[in-house]
């Protein structure tokens, strides 16, 4: 079976898409080729990185890439992560892709303690990681 194409966008591919990316390559790398990307490029989010790991999901060789990076790709899926995004997003010149939006948590947003701000990635990365199992479990075969 031929491998879909996938590409997860962010405003700066530093945090919500990275962990999205590391999520759909955990339920279905056999299935999907992942792609994440911003319109913008702001580097990984070391908080990120850390909720990650917590849930036994490596990240940190992921880079940060901009979405005209991937312009020759013809993409199944386009998901954008946050209203920026969806609202500032590039024409993507894949034909038959299947446009999703869903606007998440911004975690790296948020001031305080550590223990707040654990809490927020926490938060974020729970309710990606419940979308793209659903979205998985709905949109794949297997």
């Amino acid at each position: 079976m031929k491998k879909k194409n996938i590409l997860v966008l962010c405003t700066g591919n530093s945090c919500r898409s990275q962990m999205a990316h590391g999520y759909l390559n955990h339920f279905a790398a056999d299935q999907l080729n992942v792609y994440s990307a911003g319109i913008e490029t702001h580097g990984l989010n070391p908080g990120a990185l850390a909720i990650m790991k917590e849930d036994n999901i490596s990240i940190d060789h992921h880079t940060s890439n901009h979405v005209d990076e991937y312009d020759d790709v013809d993409f199944d899926f386009i998901v954008t992560v946050c209203d920026h995004a969806n609202e500032n997003c590039p024409y993507i010149p894949s034909k038959n892709a299947l446009r999703l939006h869903h606007n998440f948590f911004d975690p790296s947003k948020v001031e305080g303690t550590d223990s707040e701000k654990h809490a927020a990635f926490l938060k974020a990365r729970n309710e990606i990681k419940s979308y793209f199992k659903d979205f998985v479990a709905e949109n794949l075969v297997g």
